[in-house]
């Protein structure tokens, strides 16, 4: 796995992640909330937060990706999702494993690992991943 330290840059999407899910937390009696940002390639940040539902609303990333697009940006080069209350960094799910691997090969995901938070590409996270082709 390539697990790289983050950069300043990594910090910065971190912080706009833990900002727009602390601006907009359900809050501890609500449903847990999770918030996302994006970077594209040309160093714009995009933010999400998920809505959550019993029918399986879409997570953070999904609305931050979903920012992205509709804001113009098609290339995006790093991705993070965050946990309201302080919960730190949170891996994406598999839904989210395979749209990044579908629309953004290349893009970098933060996580947490036992050696702390690191970027990963997403291939990373889905080795035998189905291809789609949109």
């Amino acid at each position: 796995m390539d697990l790289r330290p983050l950069t300043p840059e990594d910090h910065e999407l971190i912080e706009l992640a833990r900002r727009t899910v602390d601006e907009n937390t359900d809050g501890p009696d609500g449903i847990y909330t999770m918030g996302a940002a994006v970077r594209s390639a040309d160093g714009r940040l995009y933010a999400g937060i998920n809505l959550y539902h019993f029918t399986g609303g879409p997570c953070a990333e999904l609305v931050a990706l979903g920012h992205a697009r509709a804001s113009g940006a098609r290339d995006l080069t790093t991705i993070v999702a965050v946990g309201n209350e302080n919960r730190g960094l949170f891996a994406p799910c598999g839904r989210d494993r395979q749209i990044l691997v579908d629309y953004h090969p290349g893009i970098r995901v933060l996580l947490p690992t036992p050696q702390g938070n690191r970027s990963v590409p997403a291939t990373d996270l889905l080795p035998t991943a189905y291809h789609w082709q949109p």
